[in-house]
């Protein structure tokens, strides 16, 4: 892997609340651990090649922690519906397809340019029940060099029987396909993944839980998403106040589990997912198109919970983190709004926090360029938006990619090391 020298305009966001930019700088790593930023390149590294990005920017990684890859061939339709109609009309019966493995092999490819020409350097991404469709995924994922923690669906109840899993056969096929996986790639990790409490029986579950911790993995699935699936999920745990706590029974809460959407948390669930060490994925383009809900995220990040941002394709229609960064801080001003201005909403550096070190965290030393965080960095070409018009500093510079750029904006990804 050796010595990687980037030379641009590097911003980042050690702290949450503030970016911290160095102009013409040197980002220097060594065997994917970052040496640090310098003004001037150091005598010890003149001989090593420089990748010199002139007057673009340079960034971390993107993170999406939340991503269905079968629901990308329906980005844009079904806005109209709300969630559980909306699986009934387009995601169950797409991901019906993926048993064909030529289907799938189209539309994972399709999926998986789309991140990386978005910036997307780690994903973590809900696949579909069928193990080699799932397999296929993680090989097209290695082959883009996105990061990634895949999961084999399981779904044994109340969805429809072209779709629905035998429970024991179920559980059979996850572990079949975990042991095919785990320590099979470079980038892309297998994770436990269930699909949500109402499709998922209680001997599924625990047997999720149980498989976790014997393979210590990680775990991907939807909490409080929508009034109704928590109507659904507490009708059948009658004994349990949230989703949370029906999760947490299961052994499925650890630091390892990463959470979607969780809109309508309770103060104790917001406690129970803290203390547990969980990640939420927030989805905010997503929670407004099927109409769920705006989530208490200030009041997440200030508990001291860990969020990141998801995509949520094809709940959201835009892969783009970047997207998800500006609809952040969008959704939290209606929040602020509706709470009387209680929830005070997202700055810019916040959003951008989320997007790139609040998601990266998930996987470990990832979203930042301080020393010891691994190299995962994209490179900006913002001339496009306008920055030769006016002396704009690279906060404003990179607020306006936030919130204007697009995949024809991102001209170079690096992942773990490694150019892509």
């Amino acid at each position: 892997m050796g010595t990687l020298i980037l030379k641009g305009n590097i911003i980042h966001t050690p702290q949450k609340d503030k970016f911290e930019c160095h102009e013409n700088a040197y980002l220097i790593s060594k065997d994917n651990s970052i040496v640090g930023i310098f003004d001037s390149l150091p005598e010890e590294y003149k001989n090593e090649y420089v990748y010199d990005y002139g007057n673009k920017l340079i960034i971390p990684g993107l993170s999406d922690l939340h991503v269905h890859a079968s629901q990308y061939v329906y980005c844009g339709l079904g806005i109209d519906l709300q969630l559980m109609d909306w699986l009934g009309t387009y995601a169950f019966p797409t991901e019906c397809k993926y048993s064909d493995l030529d289907y799938a092999k189209v539309y994972y490819e399709a999926f998986a340019e789309s991140l990386a020409k978005n910036g997307t350097t780690r994903a973590v991404v809900f696949a579909t029940k069928h193990v080699e469709g799932t397999e296929l995924l993680m090989d097209i994922l290695e082959k883009h060099k996105i990061a990634a923690y895949v999961g084999k669906v399981n779904m044994d109840m109340f969805c429809p029987d072209y779709i629905c899993e035998d429970t024991k056969q179920s559980i059979a096929d996850t572990e079949r396909w975990l042991k095919d996986t785990i320590g099979k790639y470079k980038m892309v990790q297998p994770a436990i993944t269930p699909r949500f409490i109402p499709t998922c029986s209680s001997e599924v579950l625990k047997a999720m839980g149980e498989l976790a911790k014997k393979y210590d993995l990680h775990i991907h699935t939807h909490s409080t998403e929508d009034i109704g699936e928590i109507e659904i999920s507490l009708g059948r745990y009658k004994d349990f106040p949230s989703d949370g706590h029906v999760y947490d029974s299961f052994n499925l809460l650890t630091d390892k589990t990463v959470l979607a959407h969780f809109i309508f948390p309770t103060k104790e669930e917001m406690e129970l997912i803290r203390d547990r060490g969980v990640t939420i994925a927030h989805c905010p383009q997503s929670n407004g198109n099927v109409r769920a809900g705006v989530p208490p995220i200030r009041q997440l990040m200030n508990m001291g919970v860990k969020v990141g941002l998801g995509s949520d394709i094809a709940g959201g229609y835009s892969v783009s983190i970047f997207r998800a960064m500006a609809d952040a801080e969008y959704l939290s001003k209606i929040r602020w709004m509706e709470t009387g201005k209680e929830d005070t909403y997202l700055s810019v550096p916040e959003a951008f926090f989320l997007g790139t070190k609040g998601g990266g965290s998930y996987f470990g030393k990832v979203g930042s360029f301080e020393e010891g965080y691994e190299m995962d960095a994209v490179i900006i070409d913002d001339s496009n938006l306008g920055t030769h018009l006016d002396n704009f500093s690279l906060e404003q510079r990179i607020e306006r990619v936030i919130h204007m750029a697009d995949d024809r904006n991102v001209v170079g990804r690096f992942v773990m090391g490694e150019k892509a």
